[in-house]
């Protein structure tokens, strides 16, 4: 705690030299603040540059932990605007590796043996370097002792956690002066999407989750065409240490080598699209961390992914209601898309649904006069979420890591395939996850999934049931019981109250 003051000065400093206190001026619900704040100092430095652009500077000069921050933040287009959306995806983990010997330190303490007896061989140049870790190229030993299988070995930054708590603190406590300070503060949750932020960065500090994620999807597509997920060797793995197969493949960025090799790369912004809503609809469990320094591909045409710490999670109502609205935009039917969001909470239960549906028309309808091809989802998402502030309708923190996976495939499916067709190519895979969730066929798969259970409740039924009735006439009769004392209790009262009107009559007669 003794950091915070020095920590806050420095925030302080970055504010005024990057001249951020007109971001805030006009949001502010108090007028007197307003001219209070209209009256502070200024940086000049900047000044020339757009204030989407000093707000990026600014969070680079404040290290990762801020940079991480605004890179979701690029990703909420319902709380920013989309140049400064444009803008904060455009910031970069620019962090120098941590020593190497550091590192060895590292892995030998979390593994419990020197160096030379968990790798045959071990480059201590790092080959890659983020704020959270490094990744080092090692060789395990194979069954005779010599040099086997190739190998990542990722090391996580020491002490890097009490530098996370604190910014994270920081950041928390900004959060409720945005919902004190700003108009739209409390609607736009602002503490909820700081608590998100720290679930998935916290989760980036244990490797053995990392490790599990990575073991889960690559069971998903042990078998698929589309996408290689490295392999996981536990046995060299802990909390601050992950070793995983090392995957060699050409940066999906790199188009004039994808092309060498004959890559089809229309196919490959394809199978992107289809990769993610097979991850979303399929199996719940996605990678939300799907930027281009994370994706490589294969000789083959197929995705290599990488780095496994932020996957998102959603349940079958989350399913099954993004279905109904990607299908309802896709079938240009706003009034669906309307009811939907009244029906999941979103809006106010006594928003008007006809002015709702009006003001997506609105929104949805000059995008559509344009071929499908050349429509952004992600800029219709834009759209309607400026829309939304009219509605109340309140952010959604746990589809924060969906939306942010939604336009980081999107915006790499058009790098490799300008013509794109991403609604062509979605709609057919959610009218068929559509069907099986509401046809025969789910009905089927619902009672085969059911049936484990069935078949343990079903031998005790009858006596659960023969239970319950001796139970319900048990009730029955101590209710009845307890009618009959308070009825003969009232008819005592009133007996002895006869008695003493008769007595007193007779006494003073």
């Amino acid at each position: 705690m003794w950091c915070w003051p020095k920590r806050i000065w420095v925030i302080i400093q970055t504010i005024y030299i990057y001249g951020l206190l007109d971001l805030v001026q006009v949001h502010i619900r108090s007028l007197w603040l307003q001219r209070l704040v209209s009256m502070m100092p200024r940086g000049r430095k900047y000044r020339s540059l757009s204030a989407a652009v000093r707000l990026r500077l600014a969070l680079e000069s404040l290290g990762p932990i801020f940079v991480k921050f605004g890179q979701v933040l690029s990703t909420r287009p319902d709380l920013i605007p989309p140049d400064y959306a444009y803008e904060l995806a455009r910031l970069q983990d620019r962090v120098p590796p941590f020593d190497s010997d550091v590192a060895i330190k590292v892995i030998e303490s979390e593994l419990g043996k020197p160096l030379e007896a968990i790798y045959a061989r071990f480059n201590p140049q790092p080959v890659a370097s983020a704020s959270i870790a490094q990744v080092h190229e090692a060789y395990l030993f194979n069954a005779d002792g010599g040099v086997g299988q190739k190998v990542a070995v990722k090391v996580l930054r020491p002490n890097i956690a009490p530098v996370i708590d604190q910014d994270l603190a920081l950041m928390a406590m900004g959060a409720r002066w945005v919902e004190w300070l700003f108009a739209d503060g409390k609607r736009l949750k602002p503490r909820e999407v700081v608590a998100e932020f720290k679930n998935y960065l916290h989760d980036e500090l244990d490797l053995m989750r990392e490790a599990a994620n990575a073991s889960l999807l690559g069971r998903q597509f042990s078998n698929s065409s589309m996408l290689i997920i490295p392999a996981v060797y536990y046995d060299f793995c802990a909390r601050q240490v992950l070793t995983i197969e090392w995957m060699n493949g050409i940066p999906v960025t790199s188009l004039g080598r994808l092309r060498e090799k004959n890559i089809d790369l229309r196919q490959l912004a394809r199978y992107g699209v289809e990769i993610f809503f097979t991850q979303v609809f399929d199996n719940g469990f996605f990678h939300a961390d799907m930027h281009p320094g994370n994706i490589m591909v294969a000789d083959d045409g197929r995705y290599i992914a990488l780095d496994f710490g932020i996957v998102g999670t959603l349940t079958d109502y989350d399913k099954r209601y993004l279905a109904i609205n990607f299908l309802a935009f896709f079938n240009r039917d706003y009034h669906r898309v309307a009811v939907a969001h009244v029906e999941s909470g979103w809006v106010p239960a006594d928003t008007r649904v006809e002015e709702l549906e009006a003001a997506v028309r609105a929104v949805c309808e000059p995008i559509f006069n344009k071929p499908l091809a050349e429509i952004s989802f992600g800029m219709v998402l834009m759209r309607l979420f400026e829309t939304s502030r009219r509605f109340n309708v309140e952010v959604q923190p746990q589809l924060v890591l969906l939306q942010k996976t939604l336009l980081n495939i999107e915006g790499l499916g058009r790098q490799l395939d300008p013509e794109l067709d991403l609604w062509a190519t979605a709609k057919p895979f959610l009218t068929r996850w559509m069907h099986n969730q509401i046809g025969l066929k789910a009905l089927w798969k619902a009672i085969r999934q059911e049936a484990p259970d069935w078949a343990q409740m079903l031998p005790v039924l009858p006596r659960k049931l023969n239970a319950w009735v001796d139970e319900r006439q048990h009730l029955q009769w101590r209710d009845a019981y307890v009618h009959l004392l308070r009825t003969q209790r009232q008819q005592n009262f009133w007996l002895a109250v006869i008695a003493l009107v008769m007595l007193a009559v007779f006494l003073f007669k």
